[in-house]
């Protein structure tokens, strides 16, 4: 396998339509990581003016696919995740950093912190994830 790029990352990323929507971006890819941003918007937020849940167990999805991919190549999906929510969300960014904690033939386990960027620019953890992904070799009937 030819080792995939940031740009590569990029392209796969814009070719979402779910992330283009929420106008995420690859900041980081490589080396068992990856770092998926996006900035925080009204139109993301709960009822009490946090970031949604849902859009913080995108990033990590994603994050950590991301970084499975510089493993195990770009035919992957996520097989599992879960997500802890430490504290809410507010700020300007999300910052999703993920980084492969063990990976095989087939299959890696990753694992992912939700950092929140605020108005003061201190980060703040708001949430941990961990997954596994497996490549989409063979049937998927």
């Amino acid at each position: 396998m030819t080792a995939l790029t940031l740009e590569d990352a990029r392209k796969g990323l814009a070719s979402q339509p779910f992330s283009v929507l929420l106008k995420a971006r690859v900041a980081a890819f490589g080396n068992g990581a990856a770092t998926l941003e996006l900035d925080i918007r009204e139109d993301l937020l709960q009822q009490n003016g946090y970031l949604h849940g849902g859009v913080l167990a995108y990033a990590a999805d994603n994050a950590i696919t991301f970084a499975a991919g510089t493993r195990l190549g770009p035919a992957i999906l996520t097989s599992g995740f879960s997500i802890d929510y430490l504290r809410p969300a507010k700020g300007i960014r999300l910052v999703a950093e993920a980084r492969v904690l063990h990976s095989g033939r087939r299959q890696a386990t990753c694992r992912c912190d939700l950092l929140v960027l605020g108005d003061d620019g201190t980060t703040t953890l708001s949430a941990a994830a961990q997954g596994s992904v497996l490549t989409r070799n063979g049937p998927t009937s």
